[in-house]
């Protein structure tokens, strides 16, 4: 039996004590060759992997236990280790992501936690499905998810059901259709906690629920102008509350933190961030949180 806290993750913005990432490798370098993926350029690989030595020094300067998942998947995207699976604090959740493409890393993000001793809880089933990146803890006992084009109907009721039978409350909230597949849109996309009363959101995006959610508990909103919105000013990783990492090249969002009391540290993401679309949050699987 693993030591009491060697895992557990409810939360988004409680100090982030242990977290895995996985090192771009040659599925990632390779991405721009399947247009379904979305890349804007080829991949400098030696680049992107220089910006993720840094993420991982950053997230190590800052008191956090980083473990590289050592495995490849095959999938490009296997760098944005949020999406596979949530760490409850009773165990692991795994997921079955809405691009099938994605669905082996859920195995293999599995595989590890099992390895070091974490149970997984449950599954979602198909025809159920659901991406990481439609979920966060808004409180330890309040679980948000979206329902988008990555995240079903049916998926996001398991995961409710889940959560629930650990005993922690649901929302579903409506992602809108905006652009389509082609240029995908999480849940994580339009909000980031930053700490228990403070979050960063994009508001043209943002569902009316979430927003009347954050407004009735309580929880100031900074706003990400339209022009940074698409240089990941609204993905930002909260290390414990009011300490985060950003995406270096977004100023207005980064004063606007610093004005309500955060301490920012930013870094280069041209290739793990721009390119490949995931952010901090998204590059990021939180194993304890507190």
């Amino acid at each position: 039996m693993i030591p009491a806290r060697a895992f557990g993750a409810q939360g988004m913005v409680a100090p982030l004590g242990r977290a895995l990432l996985k090192r771009p490798g040659t599925a990632f370098g390779m991405a721009f060759d399947d247009p379904a993926l979305g890349f804007l350029h080829p991949v400098d690989l030696p680049r992107a992997q220089r910006e993720h030595d840094a993420l991982v020094h950053l997230l190590t300067g800052l008191g956090v236990r980083v473990d590289l998942l050592r495995a490849e998947s095959g999938s490009a995207d296997d760098i944005y280790t949020f999406d596979p699976l949530l760490v409850a604090d009773q165990g692991a959740i795994a997921l079955r992501s809405g691009r099938a493409s994605r669905r082996q890393e859920t195995a293999i993000l599995g595989r590890w936690m099992s390895d070091i001793g974490i149970p997984i809880l449950g599954r979602i089933e198909a025809p159920g499905t659901v991406d990481g990146g439609d979920t966060f803890w808004l409180r330890p006992d309040l679980l948000c998810l979206g329902r988008s084009l990555r995240t079903n109907d049916a998926g996001a009721r398991q995961l409710a059901a889940l959560a629930g039978a650990a005993g922690s409350e649901s929302r579903i909230f409506d992602l809108p259709y905006w652009r389509g597949p082609g240029e995908l849109l999480h849940l994580l996309s339009v909000i980031s906690p930053v700490a228990d009363d403070l979050a960063v959101v994009f508001e043209p995006l943002l569902p009316v629920g979430l927003w009347e959610l954050l407004r009735d508990l309580g929880v100031q909103m900074i706003p990400v102008p339209e022009a940074e919105y698409a240089t990941l000013g609204c993905n930002v990783l909260a290390v414990r509350p009011g300490v985060v990492v950003v995406v270096d090249g977004n100023p207005i969002t980064r004063r606007a933190l610093e004005a309500a009391g955060c301490e920012v540290h930013a870094f280069a993401a041209a290739e793990i961030g721009l390119n490949g679309g995931g952010g901090p949050t998204c590059l990021t699987r939180p194993i304890v949180r507190g």
